[in-house]
């Protein structure tokens, strides 16, 4: 009979966390084990989930950052949803060939639309034409999202990604979780809790004001653990990476635009926007890890050694070296840049903040070339930024279109970071972790790519 299963992804989690701030996870860890969990590179979320789910190193499965450049389109797109663009076998399907009643629910893990599962939940926003942002959900099947926020309102996506973000939208997926199991009592559960991934990074993981985020996380993820393990669930606790201290941003962006690699277009109100299509060579900035596109192959060799010179590199992969990470896809770049300890990847591409971007300025995960932080951050420019911000809202409020211009172009706010391979003799304080109920799949370590196998011999046996 197949074992019922609830797998929490804890991220910014690492076996160095279990401890007085933790009591929830270390029981779970007790009652069966936990062991560190080695991550791939780049170990940023959308890598590292469909590593997990698919048991495939990005060169196979073809997520090789959380965005890249679409060559075809010449356009960079971050934070993609569809199902369709993660190659290869996902745990649930492989489990639904050995048992036709398996049943997936999938609750704000990464490419969540159109996966081949029974219930799925994630954020998606919509845009009316006057220039309004209504916050709203996708679901499988159209009205589980319905049914979900009758009980427990629009999910509270200020607090999932932005200066505001807090518990709220953990404890939000906790409730929808708790009610799939109630109500859906599928096979599979897989809940993305993303509460330590905001100070960690604001304020560095060491810092003292983080140990309330373990509380809070420990809470939530506790109140899903005893009511799995009432349910007689194996529960299975990970995490996709560690985040680590770090203190220099490095603009790759810059560098590439002083020797005159990298093109912008100036847009009419006076800003400046990235010219990938026109660019010989620019970077699309992840963490720790950026790929860098260069157009012309005479090109490649004085750039990396460009970017091998720039203060905060640690590597330069050319095609070559990306083989032995996994990462040798179409997708990537011809160049793989990875940052230094205490070291993280900015997208910045102006010279002067004056003719900055639009989009810099606010919280926009899809218009901006690059992953961007700082946008965990009000600007500590404005003086008032309650005011400010409710000068913006009232005119939302009154149908106009409206500028939320909160965030701040200052990098070294930022304090952690990840994206890095941590080494062996760090894994527990750096890496992910993993954790479970049950011993008899006990082991010292666990590979990412073992973790989708591990999942299949936890609910239907190590013979199956």
């Amino acid at each position: 009979m197949t074992k019922p299963l609830v797998v929490l992804n804890v991220v910014g989690l690492t076996q160095a966390h279990l401890g007085p701030h933790t009591p929830q996870l270390c029981r779970l860890a007790q009652d069966g084990f936990a062991c560190p969990l080695g991550t791939v590179l780049p170990a940023v979320t959308c890598s590292a989930q469909s590593t997990i789910l698919t048991g495939l190193l990005p060169r196979d499965h073809g997520i090789v950052a959380n965005g890249w450049y679409v060559r075809e389109l010449a356009e960079v797109m971050f934070w993609k949803q569809a199902n369709q663009l993660v190659g290869g076998e996902r745990v649930y399907e492989a489990a639904r060939k050995r048992d036709s009643n398996y049943t997936t629910a999938k609750l704000f893990w990464w490419y969540n639309m159109y996966a081949p599962v029974d219930w799925s939940i994630t954020p998606r926003p919509s845009y009316p034409a006057d220039g309004r942002k209504v916050f709203d959900s996708y679901s499988r099947p159209a009205d589980w999202k319905d049914e979900l926020q009758a009980k427990y309102g629009i999910f509270p996506l200020l607090k999932f990604w932005g200066p505001g973000t807090d518990i709220a939208s953990t404890r939000w997926i906790v409730d929808a979780a708790l009610d799939a199991l109630a109500t859906k009592n599928p096979t599979l559960s897989l809940v993305y809790l993303p509460h330590l991934d905001y100070n960690f990074q604001r304020f560095g993981p060491d810092d003292p004001r983080c140990v309330q985020d373990l509380r809070e996380v420990d809470a939530e993820a506790g109140r899903l653990i005893s009511a799995a393990r009432g349910r007689g669930c194996e529960v299975v606790v990970l995490s996709e990476y560690g985040i680590t201290p770090v203190d220099q941003p490095v603009h790759l962006n810059r560098v590439l635009r002083e020797r005159g690699y990298l093109a912008v277009r100036k847009e009419l109100p006076g800003w400046e926007t990235l010219d990938a299509g026109e660019s010989r060579a620019f970077a699309v900035a992840d963490h720790q890890l950026a790929h860098v596109y260069v157009r012309r192959p005479e090109d490649v060799r004085p750039v990396a050694e460009l970017l091998r010179r720039t203060s905060g590199v640690d590597m330069v992969l050319d095609r070559d070296a990306q083989r032995e990470f996994g990462i040798d896809h179409a997708r990537s770049g011809e160049l793989v840049v990875v940052a230094g300890e205490r070291s993280w990847f900015t997208y910045y591409f102006w010279l002067d903040d004056a003719v900055a971007p639009d989009y810099a300025r606010c919280v926009d995960i899809h218009r901006k070339p690059g992953y961007d932080p700082v946008e965990l951050f009000v600007d500590p420019t404005i003086r008032f930024p309650k005011v400010h911000v409710a000068r913006r809202l009232a005119r939302k409020l009154l149908g106009f279109r409206y500028y939320m211009d909160i965030i701040g172009l200052d990098a070294s706010l930022v304090r952690g970071s990840h994206g890095r391979l941590p080494s062996r003799e760090r894994e527990a304080g750096e890496g992910p972790v993993f954790i479970c109920s049950d011993r008899t799949i006990a082991r010292d370590r666990l590979e990412m790519t073992d973790v989708k196998q591990a999942l299949l011999d936890l609910q239907f046996g190590r013979s199956a």
